[in-house]
């Protein structure tokens, strides 16, 4: 399975990304500039964390209108896996890949920490190695990861299993706790807690690693079963 880890200006975890897939999940995996516009020879597309652009306007707006967006767009339209992280998760909502939006911390404060986090689906392509309502021990570290939805949206988030991970003592003043949420096909997903550092001992917490682990098994089921 091949990644792509996308490259922003201003990313600041983006080797954090690659060094979980080559190190820790070993699989192979390249760093791809925001100027890409051809993705296609990529099983799986990484957006990660960090300050892309510097944050300014609101947090991830600036990077949703680089040329790679449109690839991504294309990619996921083809069913395959994007994995949007903290900033990376703010540039699908702003690139319309995810339904909501960002708003600052309800503190109006940056927050960073390791925090709980529940897993609410375990039936998806990025977690179906955890155990249904397994709690989690992960990293944030973010300004705004307040995430809003109308109610008609959170309905439609409930009705159709896209609730992901929720925070068990809500950091920040997401919508019901929500920390994380896929699109209807399932093969987007944004999440404001980072499991590229929570892969192994050394960082305090391995919980991360089964997230990128579901991601290859289930390319591999995939893959078995046209091959």
């Amino acid at each position: 399975m091949k990644f792509a880890v996308i490259v922003f200006p201003g990313s600041n975890c983006d080797r954090d990304m690659f060094e979980a897939i080559h190190t820790h999940v070993q699989e192979e995996v390249e760093m791809v500039p925001s100027s890409a516009t051809d993705l296609s020879g990529y099983d799986a597309i990484l957006l990660p964390g960090g300050f892309s652009h510097g944050d300014y306007l609101r947090s991830g707006a600036m990077a949703s209108v680089a040329p790679v967006l449109q690839a991504v767009k294309e990619e996921a339209g083809k069913g395959k896996l994007i994995l949007g992280v903290c900033n990376g998760f703010q540039i699908l909502l702003e690139a319309g890949l995810l339904p909501g939006a960002m708003l600052p911390n309800r503190n109006l404060s940056f927050i960073c920490k390791t925090d709980r986090v529940r897993v609410v689906n375990q039936k998806t392509a990025f977690t179906n190695l955890y155990h249904e309502e397994q709690m989690l021990n992960l990293p944030i570290a973010h300004g705004e990861g307040n995430y809003y939805c109308d109610e008609v949206t959170y309905q439609n988030l409930v009705m159709h299993n896209q609730i992901l991970f929720t925070y068990e003592k809500n950091p920040n003043g997401s919508v019901n706790d929500i920390a994380g949420i896929c699109n209807e096909e399932g093969n987007v997903l944004g999440m404001m807690p980072h499991p590229e550092r929570a892969v192994e001992s050394l960082l305090g917490s391995e919980d991360g690693l089964k997230l990128f682990q579901s991601m290859v098994a289930n390319w591999r089921g995939s893959h078995v079963q046209h091959a």
